[in-house]
C-alpha cells in the first residue's frame, strides 16, 4: 500500500549564490570530486521505500545576482521532494503559508516555491526521476 500524505519525502536540492558559480563548479569538482554538468552536481541515491528507484538531488551554484531566490534576501535555498504537491499547498495555506507562485509542470516534475516563518524561500519538487534517469550523465554517487 501506498502512502498518499501530502508531505516531504526529502532533499531534492541545495541552491546558493556564488560571486563566480563556473569556478565554485571547478573548485568542488577538483577539491570533493563533485560531478559537475552546467547547472552543479546530481547525486543520484536510492530510495530507502523502493530501493529499486533512482532518485536525484541537485547541487547548484547560481550567480550571486540571481533573482530566482526572490523575495528571500538569503544567500541559499533548499529544495524539498515531495509527494501529492497539489494537496500539499492546500493544507499549507490552509496553515497559513505564503505561496511564492502557482504549481509549474515540467517533464521532470512540479514546481512551486513558499516562505517559511523567517522569509526564506523554499522550492517544492514533486520530482519524475525517471526523465533523468533516461537522460543519462555523470552523476555523484
Amino acid at each position: 500500500m501506498s502512502d498518499s500524505t501530502p508531505k516531504v519525502t526529502g532533499i531534492g536540492g541545495i541552491f546558493f549564490k556564488s560571486e563566480n558559480p563556473e569556478e565554485a563548479r571547478r573548485w568542488y569538482a577538483k577539491n570533493l570530486g563533485l560531478s559537475i554538468n552546467e547547472y552543479g552536481s546530481t547525486f543520484e541515491f536510492r530510495n530507502a521505500n523502493n530501493p529499486q528507484n533512482i532518485n536525484y538531488l541537485q547541487w547548484s551554484a547560481f550567480d550571486k545576482d540571481t533573482d530566482y531566490f526572490d523575495p528571500s534576501e538569503k544567500e541559499f535555498m533548499i529544495n524539498y521532494r515531495v509527494q501529492h504537491i497539489e494537496k500539499f499547498v492546500e493544507n499549507l495555506k490552509e496553515n497559513g503559508v505564503t505561496i511564492v507562485d502557482e504549481i509549474a509542470t515540467y517533464e521532470y516534475g512540479k514546481f512551486v516555491h513558499i516562505l517559511d516563518q523567517e522569509g526564506n524561500k523554499i522550492e517544492l519538487w514533486e520530482p519524475v526521476d525517471s526523465v533523468f534517469t533516461k537522460m543519462g550523465g555523470e552523476t555523484t554517487k
